[in-house]
């Protein structure tokens, strides 16, 4: 009996791509967050899961070894929507 998961040849192919898209995917996420927030800018509330969403999806495309670089993490403590979205225009580029 083996200790790991055992996956399909189409499970594998399915899984790679996905890890080698990530960045594009997190990218749409971080597009799609950015825009959600100014739809929300009257609830607090919604605003505050939508930027906990965001430090997430930053941190999938963040190197484990390195932190969050310094101008990033301003923006979320901050909670600077026009700067965020600056930010993920940027990134998109």
């Amino acid at each position: 009996m083996s200790n790991g998961r055992e996956y399909s040849s189409y499970q594998r192919k399915l899984i790679n791509r996905y890890y080698d898209n990530i960045d594009t995917i997190v990218l749409t996420r971080l597009s799609e967050i950015s825009t959600d927030m100014i739809l929300a800018m009257g609830d607090q509330k919604k605003l505050d899961r939508l930027w906990t969403r965001a430090y997430q999806a930053i941190e999938k495309i963040t190197p484990k070894d390195q932190p969050i670089e310094p101008s990033v993490q301003r923006i979320f403590d901050e909670c600077d929507i026009e700067a965020f979205g600056k930010l993920v225009s940027k990134l998109s580029k």
